[in-house]
């Protein structure tokens, strides 16, 4: 869902930049509250970083001036809070639009919004919702880490609709278009980085299980089991 340097409208680039950047100082000063708190968190977080940037620079072309790829900011969002991801996934974006020319800097505040701000706010809520309904843990980091991706590229979809309303139907049909390519490539992209998600969590717990419980993600039952 990286939209390439350049495709924004100059409005549109800014006003995203706008919008992410209260998210990504917050999510700087909860990174730093949460890590003078707990130390031990630095290398988790490391995991956390690294399982983004890994996943969302798997891309696969798709609607002109964007591509598809998980995002792996599910897992992050599960860990650390939603808010932490926003400049973890800043960092992750800026390193890529400067290494690898996935996305681009006037494009990265709508990257941003969508990928690190977007995904991982739906991942925790979902989480917590399914998590409510006595959904095992298994289930609930699948649908978040699903539904994050998801939601990530339905937000994409948004910010390419109001940058190229549709000549003839505006907003909604050229909505219905970009949503309608995504899906083909992003639907597959979803399940499998929410399966994909459940095996690193699987692994976490079963070698991190203190963390898990101190961050009261699991409790004993699940990690014994």
């Amino acid at each position: 869902m990286h939209i390439m340097e350049g495709f924004l409208p100059v409005k549109h680039a800014i006003g995203w930049g706008v919008a992410a950047a209260p998210f990504v100082a917050y999510g700087i000063y909860s990174v730093k509250k949460q890590i003078a708190a707990n130390p031990e968190q630095r290398m988790l977080l490391g995991v956390a970083a690294a399982f983004s940037f890994v996943l969302s620079a798997l891309k696969i072309p798709s609607v002109t001036g964007s591509c598809s790829h998980p995002t792996g900011t599910g897992l992050g969002a599960l860990l650390f809070g939603p808010a932490a991801m926003a400049p973890v996934g800043a960092v992750v974006l800026l390193f890529q639009a400067l290494l690898l020319a996935h996305g681009g800097l006037t494009t990265l505040g709508a990257n941003i919004f969508s990928m690190a701000i977007v995904g991982p706010f739906a991942a925790y809520a979902v989480f917590k919702l399914a998590r409510s309904l006595k959904a095992s843990l298994a289930v609930s980091v699948f649908l978040a880490a699903s539904l994050a991706d998801l939601l990530t590229y339905v937000t994409t979809s948004v910010q390419l609709a109001m940058a190229f309303p549709d000549p003839l139907g505006g907003f909604m049909a050229s909505f219905a278009k970009f949503a309608g390519i995504f899906a083909v490539t992003q639907i597959p992209l979803a399940i499998s980085e929410g399966l994909l998600t459940v095996m690193i969590f699987n692994a976490l717990a079963r070698f991190n299980p203190k963390e898990l419980q101190d961050m009261k993600l699991t409790d004993t039952a699940e990690v014994r089991a």
